[in-house]
């Protein structure tokens, strides 16, 4: 099984993907004018703007719903993966996907804004499944996309959240992994079958807390280290050229993998992020574009780093060459993942570090595992539009508590590997897609601006740019639309 996934893998994350990311983060930064550095402040206004409704929720609520899919074991275990197997370079790279993801992000959600819909409980749908449907008009390719995206996020992608969990518990307080696939299983239930508003709310709580709470450690453990931060700096930025002659051997895989993480990690452009942007109740799809560039930041360049210093500063971890051969081996017999966060703590504060980072990914892995779902049922959303099968949905919930219940028991290596499918076959679908159809979300960003230079809280009007199928805004303009908890906006001349 394992061979079988690391070929698959070989063929998906061939140097392609990596280059297609890279190159699509850089270029829809050069379109945006660089969106990501001069729009950083509006981003910051933009988060705490606006309110729920009885069809959407707010846009923080929206930040949180994405940022609970986007922080997850990645930031623990995926950094720890990617300095094993790239070297503290790859932290760098890490950087890199960051910066230029967030542009990426901005497309992928104002598209999702643009095209969302109501489903038949009156709640807001959308992502990459509804605009390439709408915008592109390939119905296929859509149903493709929805179609791997409920097996990635519904059986993958989950997988590897479990494990993560699992082993922090495990190496924590010897508590056997499916004793911890019970809970999960149970507390997930709990959760997803309370519907959309509950997941919105359980996210704007546990994901705020459980991200300032691990930042603030990692300070405090960098403050304890605070000799060796100058030199950990220069060894990131080293390694990431190959200047460093002790990482020079692993500059490719630096590059691949912190690419590979970076993208597993912050989901830009990997079509995720777009469900939860569509679910926010805005006035302009351009606002929640701005939101969710910024969900980048937080994943890669706070959560993310945070561990990466945690890790680098402490000098806790390994790193294996191309051959298998060992060129940091500061932790024998401890496997990529966890145990580098845990030991790393454990070196400064002992006895805390090995049952904080397990809390830690409890909290940050489960949050991520609840996104998942809402982001698989979303896509079972729209493949009920047309097939009209009801209990999908419950198939559905069923199928992601086996499938948490299965990785939390199954080996790391295989989890991770799994994982991996999912999002780079995802990675694919919407990259392409985006590239494609970016022609809208450039008009809406252009839009907003005028609008906001002009003094007045932009509106959307997709009959004035020349926007085709944006059917939700085209009612929301004629009135017949508007959520009773938002106010009604003047009428907009479309002369």
């Amino acid at each position: 099984m394992e061979a079988l996934v690391n070929t698959l893998n070989a063929i998906i994350w061939s140097p392609a993907l990596i280059y297609l990311c890279l190159g699509a983060g850089l270029y829809f930064s050069i379109r945006s004018r660089f969106l990501q550095v001069r729009g950083f402040g509006e981003m910051l206004r933009l988060i705490f703007h606006g309110q729920s409704s009885s069809a959407g929720v707010s846009s923080f609520q929206a930040l949180a719903m994405s940022l609970s899919g986007r922080v997850g074991t990645g930031n623990i275990a995926g950094v720890a993966t990617a300095i094993a197997f790239g070297g503290p370079g790859a932290v760098f790279w890490m950087w890199v996907v960051a910066f230029l993801g967030a542009s990426t992000a901005y497309v992928e959600s104002t598209l999702a804004q643009i095209y969302k819909e109501k489903d038949d409980k009156g709640q807001y749908r959308g992502g990459p499944a509804y605009y390439i449907e709408k915008a592109m008009g390939l119905r296929w390719y859509a149903w493709v996309f929805a179609v791997v995206t409920v097996i990635a996020t519904g059986l993958l992608l989950p997988g590897v959240q479990a494990n993560s969990i699992a082993q922090g518990m495990t190496n924590a307080w010897g508590i056997p992994p499916a004793l911890t696939a019970a809970g999960v299983v149970l507390a997930l239930g709990v959760i997803i079958f309370g519907g959309v508003k509950r997941i919105a709310h359980f996210a704007q709580i546990a994901v705020p807390f459980m991200a300032l709470a691990y930042m603030i450690i990692a300070v405090g453990i960098l403050a304890l280290n605070v000799e060796r931060v100058p030199a950990m700096f220069m060894l990131i930025i080293d390694s990431a050229f190959g200047w460093n002659a002790g990482f020079g051997a692993v500059l490719g895989l630096a590059i691949e993998w912190g690419v590979k993480r970076g993208i597993y990690s912050n989901e830009a452009g990997q079509g995720t992020g777009p469900h939860a942007a569509a679910a926010a109740e805005v006035s302009h799809p351009a606002k929640q574009g701005y939101v969710q560039a910024f969900s980048v930041y937080v994943d890669t360049l706070l959560v993310c780093s945070a561990t990466a210093f945690l890790i680098l500063s402490t000098g806790m971890y390994n790193v294996q060459g191309p051959d298998g051969a060992m060129i940091v081996n500061a932790l024998p017999g401890v496997e990529a993942g966890p145990g580098f966060a845990q030991a790393s703590v454990e070196s400064v504060l002992p006895g805390f570090g090995a049952p904080f980072v397990a809390v830690a990914l409890l909290f940050f892995a489960f949050t991520t595992i609840v996104a998942y779902y809402y982001m698989a049922e979303t896509n079972i959303a729209y493949i009920n539009r047309k097939v009209h099968r009801p209990w999908l949905t419950l198939a559905l919930r069923v199928a992601i508590m086996a499938a948490v219940a299965y990785g939390a028991v199954r080996s790391a290596s295989l989890a991770w590997g799994l994982g991996d499918i999912g999002v780079g076959l995802m990675a694919w679908l919407n990259l392409i897609a985006i590239l494609i159809l970016q022609k809208p979300a450039f008009l809406a960003l252009r839009d907003y601006e005028r609008q906001k230079k002009a003094g007045i809280d932009p509106v959307f009007d997709p009959a004035a740019l020349g926007i085709r199928n944006a059917t939700f805004w085209e009612r929301r303009l004629d009135g017949g639309d508007v959520p009773a908890a938002v106010p009604t906006q003047a009428p907009v001349d479309r002369t």
